[in-house]
Order: C-alpha cells, then structure tokens, then sequence
C-alpha cells in the first residue's frame, strides 16, 4: 500500500516502519528518531507489563469470560502462543505443508506436524486445523488448474478438496491419526451453504470408516466446525449451526466479498472497512445463530487480534477470539478492563449508525479514552 515508495528509497537508508500508525518515515531527521527511540522504550515497557497477565483469564470486571487462542502458521509458533497465554489454538494453517515448491506433504509427513502441535499445546488445550485452504493468493506448484481469471471467486478451499478427494482423504486421515495426541478439532473453510458442508462431512465420514477397518486409533468424539467467511454462510447460519460443533467467522474473506473489495488491491483499499454496517450485521447474526444452537462462535481473522474491535467483538458476544500470539495480551488487557455491560451499550449505539466512517471515528475516539490505544 506505499505506491512508489521503492523509486524514493536508496540502498542504505535509514527507514522507520511505525506499524501502530500504518506509515512509514524515510530518512528520518535526529529528532524524530529520538521521538521513536522514545516510543519504542515505551512500548517496550508496556509489553514487559502486558507480559504479567499471561496466566490470568479474559474476564470482564462484571465476571463474564472468553477464550483467547492463537492463530500457528507452522509448529514452531506454538512456543509464543504459551508465553502469550493462549488457550489453545483457533486456527493452525495447513497451508505450509502443501505450498513447498517440488513437493506436497504425504500422510506421515502431516500427522507429524500434527502432532508435534497437539503435544507441544498439551492435552487440555484444544487444537483447530482448518483443512487445505488453496488457492486465490495460495498456489500448490504441482498442481495446474489454478490460473483462473478470477480466483478468489474460484477454485479454492474446499472447492479444491471435494475436486481433489486423494489430496483431501490423505489430510483427513493424518488429522484423525493426530487426534489420539490431544484435543483436534476440524475446521471447514469457505463452506457456502449446507450442500457443501454435508458433502465434506460425508468424506470424513468414510475416511473414519477408513480407520476403523484399518484398526487406526483415533478420537471418536472429535469436534468438528464450518468457518463462515461467505455471505451466503453467514445468511443461513442457521442452517449451518445445526450440523457442526463450533463456528469460526473468518473475517478477512467475508469483508472481502460482503464489500465487494479485492482486500489485496490497493487502489481500493479504502473500501476494506471492517467496521462496514453490512459486515457489522453479518458478525453478530452469525454469532446470534450458533447460540441460539449452543454453539460457541469464536472469530480468527484479523479483526479477532485488532484492540480496535475487541469490545465490539465482546459486546455482541464473540465467546472465542483466535489471532497472532503476539495480539492476545493486549486484547486481554483490554477485556479485563471493562464490563460486559459497556461493550453491549457500544455495540447499541454504533449498531444506529449508518456508515463506516461514523463508527469507525466513534470507535477510535472511545477506545483511545479508555485504553489509550494510539500513544506509542
């Protein structure tokens, strides 16, 4: 999103990359970097402190609990997500195992993987791997078929899977042999409707049937979840509650194609709001239909690790937040500080605004009065 940044920047220069304000500084004069020399040691500090609340719950001042879990793109993460106090892990990525050029995981490579994640989080922590999410902006390189025109509205996820059952039933299995290490969870992405959702649960199905007459061990039990990333999900989650055991909202895909934005596009860019009326109505039907299935609904894209949306997320009752371990104290510090009651009167009076603009300019000015979120 910096446009022409690399025609101005000269091999050795000096640069400084605020993340916390989106910008960066070029060559920047002796005074500024002792501003940021400054607001480093700060932020610096204010992480040591956050660092204190690793082993306490999510629990709002008024008693009301969530779960903060991490989102691993590969094993080695698992480390950060308990120092960070994560209570499992909402989403682990299984991407990594497929997109090595000159290869595709087999069976004993993935259950490995598996593996090592379950044992490393332990066995009262639960794990969430989301099946093969290819496709769009993740290409297998073995595989042809995805130079698709569009293909973020293509062949991807478990369109992939149901297409390539071999690919699909290997992973599934590697799952199920994992799943004797510790508490596996399957997660479902880019379900569209309950067509879809029945089909992949008939494969699973045979690959547990697969097990048995196989004499493999698994776990019996194992919870099983659809994430709601697309608007046609999210309008009949209710439908979709009935037949699986937990909900994930993936927020990155559905603002995508709620806005109609292309969220790797910079030229719109602007359109990517989170805090968008629509997608706004769609997290909370969909948190409203997994209860009223007593379901929990947990959320992990990135709006879940975002401190902005925290209270938001709380108010309309989120019961599980999945982000990048290096999120979870900050939005933990931010629960901790208030009450249930104050989220839900926040979500009230954004919920009678009409534009993003307005709320998200109402959110910011509430959220840094209380947490000041914008002062390093």
């Amino acid at each position: 999103g910096l446009g022409n940044i690399t025609r101005m920047v000269k091999s050795g220069d000096m640069m400084i990359v605020d993340g916390n304000h989106g910008k960066v500084i070029i060559r920047p004069d002796e005074s500024t970097i002792e501003e940021y020399v400054s607001n480093l040691s700060k932020w610096e500090s204010h992480e040591r402190k956050l660092l204190e609340l690793n082993e306490l719950p999510a629990c709002t001042k008024d008693g009301h609990q969530v779960l903060l879990r991490a989102n691993l793109e590969i094993p080695e993460e698992v480390e950060s997500a308990l120092v960070h106090g994560a209570q499992g892990v909402g989403l682990y990525r299984s991407e990594f195992l497929f997109l090595k050029p000159g290869e595709i995981a087999d069976e004993q490579e993935q259950y490995e993987a598996y593996a090592r994640v379950l044992k490393g989080m332990g066995p009262d922590q639960p794990v969430t791997i989301r099946t093969i999410d290819v496709g769009g902006d993740k290409v297998i390189p073995e595989l042809e078929g995805f130079d698709e025109e569009n293909p973020i509205l293509g062949w991807r996820a478990v369109r992939f899977c149901l297409s390539r059952k071999d690919i699909f039933k290997t992973q599934l299995k590697a799952m199920l042999r994992a799943s004797v290490h510790g508490q596996l969870r399957i997660m479902f992405p880019m379900i569209s409707g309950v067509e879809e959702l029945k089909d992949v649960l008939r494969v699973l199905d045979e690959v547990k049937q697969e097990c048995r007459d196989e004499q493999i061990p698994f776990d019996e039990s194992i919870k099983v979840g659809s994430m709601i990333e697309v608007p046609s999900a999210a309008l009949i989650s209710d439908l979709i509650a009935d037949k699986v055991d937990f909900f994930s909202i993936g927020t990155n895909d559905l603002i995508q194609y709620t806005i109609a934005v292309d969220r790797g596009n910079e030229k719109i860019a602007y359109l990517y709001q989170p805090f968008h009326p629509g997608v706004l109505r769609f997290i909370r039907m969909i948190i409203e239909s997994g209860h009223r299935a007593h379901i929990p609904v947990g959320m992990c894209g990135e709006m879940a690790g975002d401190p902005l949306s925290t209270v938001l997320l709380l108010g309309m009752g989120l019961d599980e937040f999945s982000m990048s371990p290096a999120s979870l104290l900050e939005v933990k510090r931010i629960i901790r500080s208030i009450t249930l009651h104050e989220a839900q009167e926040l979500v009230d009076d954004i919920m009678e605004m009409d534009s993003y603009r307005e709320i998200n300019t109402y959110v910011r000015k509430w959220m840094n009065e209380r947490f000041k979120l914008f002062q390093y």
